[in-house]
């Protein structure tokens, strides 16, 4: 037989049992006990135990349905362990925290932080908590149970906000990294307008110096010309001045 994951919650001894028409499981399945169980097959289901009073059915029936047995199959047999609805004491609750710290250590769980470990170990220690509640006072434990459901309803949320969180997160990475791409294509692109921009104005500073240069270069050439006319002009004005005189002095010397 394969047994179960160790629990911190007590069980009682596993049953062998098999699909039929008999008792119900808490679950509501139809179950029966085998008339034939194999000496060697283990563990052996306990002794008859004395019929319990109505109250104790009562919280029994509450810690199964707190508390669901767990089955497991091995090849074509059905083993079926109910939780233990033996009263507890002061031992018990100091024997649980000492089996907690233990475990604890054992599976080397995280003192802080997210640890799914540490959290699956607080909840089997808080699921007894509520079983030896019950035992006691099925109210207190059925109040327990809507705490912890509360509370895994609490984590679930979280849990559910955190995952769209991270899809949300991945969605808006992936759009940046494609508008990224779109952004550095654009950028590139204006890069080489630039580079061509630069190039044509490179081009016409040279041709616009070309130009005021050769501009410059008639321009003196002009000024140069109209100097010489006019100084050509001067000395011939001063020629004719001279040549005038000269003609009509010996009139005056009569």
């Amino acid at each position: 037989m394969i047994p179960p994951a160790d629990s911190l919650l007590k069980y009682d001894n596993p049953v062998l049992v098999s699909r039929g028409s008999g008792a119900k499981s808490p679950k509501g399945r139809s179950f029966k006990v085998s008339p034939q169980q194999s000496p060697e097959t283990t563990p052996v289901p306990p002794p008859p135990k004395p019929k319990p009073g109505p109250s104790e059915l009562q919280n029994e029936e509450i810690i199964n349905s707190i508390l669901p047995p767990r089955e497991w199959t091995e090849g074509t047999q059905l083993w079926v362990q109910k939780v233990s609805s033996a009263p507890c004491t002061r031992t018990d609750v100091v024997q649980l925290s000492e089996q907690l710290d233990i475990k604890l250590q054992q599976k080397q769980a995280r003192l802080t932080g997210i640890c799914r470990v540490r959290r699956e170990l607080y909840s089997q220690c808080f699921d007894e908590l509520i079983r030896q509640v019950t035992i006691n006072c099925a109210e207190r434990g059925l109040l327990l149970f809507r705490v912890r459901e509360e509370i895994q309803m609490t984590l679930a949320a979280y849990q559910t906000i955190y995952e769209s969180s991270m899809a949300f997160g991945m969605r808006k990475a992936l759009q940046s990294e494609h508008g990224k791409a779109d952004m550095e294509k654009k950028i590139a692109e204006l890069e080489n307008e630039k580079r061509d921009l630069i190039k044509q104005l490179n081009e016409q500073k040279a041709e616009c110096d070309a130009i005021e240069k050769r501009e410059a270069e008639k321009r003196q050439v002009e000024e140069k010309k109209h100097s010489e006319e006019i100084q050509f002009l001067k000395r011939a004005n001063q020629q004719l001045k001279v040549t005038s005189t000269k003609k009509y002095l010996p009139a005056f010397n009569l």
